[in-house]
């Protein structure tokens, strides 16, 4: 009888310390990178921030990378099973023979400016100068060679692309005089006019159709670990709801990710900026057109692109899940 009560109080002090396990104990950890410190990051700030991921049973860690190539190559080693990063970084990587996808369309356009220097106003003015970009084979690279051309000027030619990492870190190699011109979006591009830079190419306003920066993973994790994809997929598409509903969380969050250096005038300049169905729409759908932009643009450097086909480098399975299910659409009929 003695050892029955025993075992009885063992089990009743299991249950009890089970119910009174914080919350945490019974999430998922996932390491999630992300390689730009400006509005593109948003849903995965806010995410984290706001508890929606954890919400969704996951303890989201996020790790930065300095440019896209870099947490391209950290999702492809294992290093963290999802990350944010653009159309290019992760086109050549799957072309390379790598299994990442989009999972979710994150910011579907560009809102990226080339900007001189203080005294630089035209494009004349850059000829036999250098402009930055974060790292080569990211997103800032293919813009910074798309307002190249579309203004007259011949990468590697006329100027010098040249790797100067983050956007804050671009905005201050112009300012200091150590490039010619950089390219950069809000809320740096804002300071950036503020202290005296002027527009060589708004990149928004020339027609250019892009997959920019959106969560990606492998085939494998899928298929090892769906039901954590399809948890961060619902969690991806709150945060998206949470930035167009909740402009204080937005700019808040925002804030904590650029330093807290930053006016909120241009916090909340970057909000408006980025708030469109163009840049993020709320049915968070990949773009084929902006795919298919980033595979004609590697064509010219890369034989394996002139092939390949925009849907080769997504899985909409889990978007078209909440989609179809109504899940998006209940999202923004609450009031």
């Amino acid at each position: 009888m003695r050892l029955q009560r025993i075992a009885i109080v063992s089990v009743c002090l299991a249950i009890l310390t089970a119910v009174a396990a914080p919350a945490s104990a019974q999430l998922t950890r996932v390491h999630v990178g992300y390689s730009a410190i400006s509005g593109d990051q948003l849903p995965l700030w806010i995410g984290k921030e706001t508890g929606i991921f954890e919400k969704n049973g996951l303890d989201v860690q996020t790790i930065f990378f300095t440019g896209g190539s870099t947490a391209i190559l950290a999702l492809v080693s294992g290093d963290v099973p999802i990350t944010q990063v653009s159309g290019p970084g992760l086109v050549s990587s799957a072309l390379a023979g790598s299994e990442a996808v989009f999972i979710a369309g994150g910011m579907t356009s560009l809102n990226y400016v080339l900007m001189g220097k203080p005294g630089i106003k035209s494009a004349e003015q850059l000829k036999g100068g250098t402009v930055a970009i974060s790292r080569f084979g990211s997103a800032t690279d293919t813009i910074a060679r798309f307002a190249l051309k579309k203004i007259g000027l011949t990468p590697g030619k006329d100027v010098t692309l040249v790797q100067v990492g983050s956007g804050p870190d671009r905005l201050g190699a112009a300012l200091t005089g150590r490039v010619t011109a950089s390219v950069i979006n809000p809320p740096s591009s804002f300071q950036a006019e503020k202290k005296g830079m002027t527009v060589i190419a708004d990149v928004a306003k020339l027609g250019l159709a892009f997959q920019h920066t959106a969560p990606a993973t492998t085939k494998k994790y899928i298929k090892e670990h769906q039901d954590i994809v399809r948890r961060y997929v619902k969690g991806h598409v709150e945060a998206v709801h949470r930035m167009w509903t909740d402009k204080e969380t937005t700019i808040k969050v925002l804030g904590k990710y650029m330093g807290g250096g930053v006016d909120r005038e241009f916090l909340e300049k970057t909000r408006e900026n980025v708030l469109t169905e163009a840049l993020y729409p709320k049915k968070q759908m990949p773009t084929m057109e902006g795919l298919k932009f980033v595979i004609d643009d590697l064509s010219e450097r890369d034989p394996r692109a002139k092939t390949a086909k925009p849907e080769q480098f997504v899985d909409l399975s889990f978007i078209k899940e909440l989609d179809q299910s109504g899940f998006i659409d209940g999202l923004y009929k609450k009031k």
